[in-house]
């Protein structure tokens, strides 16, 4: 803030570091961690100033690695746009930050259609953002869309309010979209969907009669027993993307606790079920049981501050009994991606 460095993250390296400019379009991080390798920034950093990653020297494209998977960006000549398109580059390099810690899978559609991720943002010609709208938030085929209105904290909070969801953030959307992604990545593995079925239903129910269904009647009477969300409750594609995207949540939430060396112990270290002092890195922990006993007490005490400053709880949901055994199937599939997938 005083000395005007500039900054860029390295995502080979997993590092923000301060740059000094080497040529005309090369940089040398400041940290002494890279070897003395070069980088050259993201054209979406030096052009629109939308990105703060860089790609390395000896790569071809002009594209970082959270970029390069854009096929849609939003009409910049249209006002306003360009500050929707920052928001929503912010949540899908968060995103994309998480995918590359855990080692998952990450190919472009430029690269490999058939199986490939991307991203479209796009607007709709209603300027009122609803879910029935044209430019529908969703994932199909490896691409997902997100309505750019849902960078509208003004648009996003109506929604929200509509649909009586307690939690709708543009990362959260991100997260449950890459959820699907990754779903049709994981149903080739051999027998993959016997154990989902077991824990999450039957995803060969129609959607279309359970989505109609559940925006006409509403959820499950006992969905909190069994379900992360009430949108889970709707099908078991859904199912599976609330808790995919809970997951990405909680060790992305306990990777930051973890860097800050943040300790929770409102009882003192007498009560064990109250302290969190998480001391190891989430992303690689083979042990969701660990995990889960430093969230819960962290998520007391977060909820508790925000309520001290009258905002909503950080993470208003419960994990019943079901769910941590669905999250755990959910960390025992990513872990089996990274690892089995070529």
């Amino acid at each position: 803030m005083n000395c005007g460095t500039v900054l860029g993250f390295l995502p080979d390296r997993f590092l923000l570091s301060g740059l000094e400019a080497v040529g005309d379009d090369l940089w040398r991080p400041l940290t002494s961690q890279t070897d003395g390798r070069l980088y050259r920034m993201c054209q979406n950093y030096s052009g629109e100033q939308v990105c703060n990653w860089m790609v390395p020297e000896h790569r071809q494209s002009v594209f970082c690695d959270a970029c390069r998977f854009n096929q849609t960006i939003p009409d910049l000549t249209v006002p306003g746009n360009k500050a929707l398109w920052q928001r929503l580059e912010r949540a899908k390099h968060r995103l994309i930050y998480s995918l590359l810690r855990l080692g998952l899978p990450l190919i472009s559609k430029q690269d490999d259609p058939e199986t490939g991720l991307a991203f479209a943002f796009l607007a709709d010609p209603d300027p009122l953002f609803a879910e029935s709208a044209r430019a529908m938030t969703g994932h199909q085929h490896g691409l997902i869309t997100i309505n750019i209105a849902e960078a509208d904290d003004v648009q996003r909070e109506r929604t929200r309010q509509t649909l009586t969801e307690p939690y709708r953030t543009l990362l959260g959307h991100f997260r449950h979209e890459c959820g699907h992604y990754y779903w049709y990545r994981l149903a080739r593995l051999t027998g993959w969907l016997s154990e989902f079925r077991q824990r999450f239903g039957d995803e060969r129910q129609d959607y279309a009669t359970a989505m109609r269904d559940n925006y006409q009647h509403g959820p499950l009477a006992d969905w909190q027993s069994r379900f992360v969300s009430s949108y889970a409750a709707a099908h078991p594609w859904e199912d599976w993307a609330e808790t995919w995207a809970h997951y990405l949540h909680i060790i992305d939430v306990l990777e930051t606790a973890w860097v800050f060396r943040l300790r929770v112990s409102p009882g003192g270290d007498r009560d064990e079920q109250m302290t969190s002092e998480p001391d190891f890195d989430p992303y690689r922990s083979d042990s969701l049981e660990r995990v889960i006993d430093h969230w819960l007490p962290l998520t007391y005490a977060v909820n508790s501050l925000n309520r001290s400053m009258g905002q909503p709880d950080l993470y208003p949901f419960v994990l019943s009994p079901p769910v941590l055994s669905k999250l755990g199937f959910v960390h025992q599939a990513m872990h089996q991606l990274a690892t089995t997938t070529p």
